[in-house]
Parts: structure tokens; sequence; C-alpha cells
């Protein structure tokens, strides 16, 4: 009894690296086809990754349920790498770079809006996705985390947060709206010396109003 027990546990736990191992090549097949047609997913079908993967066009649906949940698992894996590359570890958020909180926030936030616009068709889907289903993994969330490693300063951890959540939300906004944002707020966000313009003022509005209000409730 103990016997079988052992063996059957053995081989559950291969089938789910299997399993793992599957899925992790699936989705680098369908990331590299993301690349390969610059995001344009109505060109990337269930069958075209199917015979990419060298796999039965139903063992997407048996690891992700839809072509489009896994369209989503690749872009957040994409958007999640970009922010890896200018996101610190925590250990090492307090190691000095010259920098101040703004010109640290600014410039990754500058790097964040560059990739949206150099990825435009990925962030599009990505952004609304989110925003049909704002939870706490999704990658607006992560985004707004990574900002927050920006802010070395003193200033409250919610005060932080609620800087990060408007920036993001923001940016992810008039990226939406690029194509009117010349005639709503005077950016041409095409132009990359707008968009870190659009930056600037932003964070910079951002800043002064969280040390207003700081400073008033201090006062009080």
């Amino acid at each position: 009894m103990f016997t079988t027990m052992g063996v059957n546990d053995v081989q559950k736990g291969v089938m789910m690296g299997t399993n793992e191992k599957n899925k992790d090549e699936i989705i680098e097949i369908t990331t590299q086809l993301l690349n390969e047609y610059n995001g344009d997913i109505k060109k990337i079908t269930s069958r075209l990754i199917a015979e990419k993967a060298g796999i039965g066009l139903g063992s997407i649906n048996y690891f992700f349920g839809s072509k489009e949940n896994l369209i989503a698992e690749c872009i957040q894996r994409i958007i999640n790498k970009m922010l890896l590359g200018f996101t610190p570890e925590i250990a090492d958020v307090t190691q000095k770079d010259g920098l101040s909180d703004e010109a640290r926030l600014a410039s990754w936030a500058s790097q964040t809006f560059d990739f949206l616009f150099e990825n435009q068709v990925i962030a599009g889907i990505s952004i609304l996705s989110d925003m049909q289903n704002y939870v706490a993994d999704s990658n607006s969330v992560y985004t707004q985390k990574g900002f927050v490693f920006a802010l070395r300063g003193s200033h409250r951890e919610e005060a932080k947060r609620l800087l990060a959540f408007v920036l993001v939300s923001a940016m992810q906004t008039a990226f939406l709206a690029k194509d009117t944002t010349k005639e709503i707020l005077g950016y041409d966000l095409y132009s990359k010396a707008e968009r870190d313009q659009f930056i600037f003022d932003t964070i910079s509005m951002l800043f002064h109003g969280m040390d207003h209000r700081e400073g008033a409730q201090n006062e009080s």
C-alpha cells in the first residue's frame, strides 16, 4: 500500500514537471511569435502556435484555457521582464545612485512609457485587460510597485503608493488617448521629447501635491 502510494506520488511529480516544461515551451514559442508579428495577435492563431511548438491544438486549451489567456500570460512576462530591467532588488533600494526620488522616478517612468510606444499592440492589450480585471498581480499593479522602489525618501508608504498609482494611471490613460493628446493636453506623445516632458510635468505636479498634503497632515 505504502509502496503504491509512493510510486503514484513520483509519477504525479514527473507529470507535473513535464506539464510545467511543456507550458513554458508554449509560452516561449508564443512570445517569439508576438515579437515576430509585432504583437498583431490576429495573425497568431492557435494553429500556428501549435505547429511552431510541435503540440496538438488541444494543448493550448488544456494548459491555458484559451489562446487569449496564453497571449495575456506572455504579455505579462514581457512587461515584467522590462520592469525588472530597471527595478532594483529590495536589498539594493538604499544604494546611492546620485539621483533624487523625483529624477529617479522620472527615469524609470520614461523607460516604461517608451516601452509602451515601442510595443503598442502588446501594451494596449495589457492595459485594457487590466482595466477589465484590475487585480493585485496585474501588470498595472506590478508597475506601481516597481515605481514605489524609486521613492527612497521619508514619505509615508501610503503616499508613495498613491503617487505611483496616479502616475501609472495617468500614463496608461494618456497612452490609450495617444492620437488625441496633442489636442487634449498639448503633448504629442509620438515624440520622445514630448513624452519625456509629459512624464516630467506629471511627476513634478504629483511630488508638489504629495509634499503639500503631508505638510498639512503634520501640522494638524
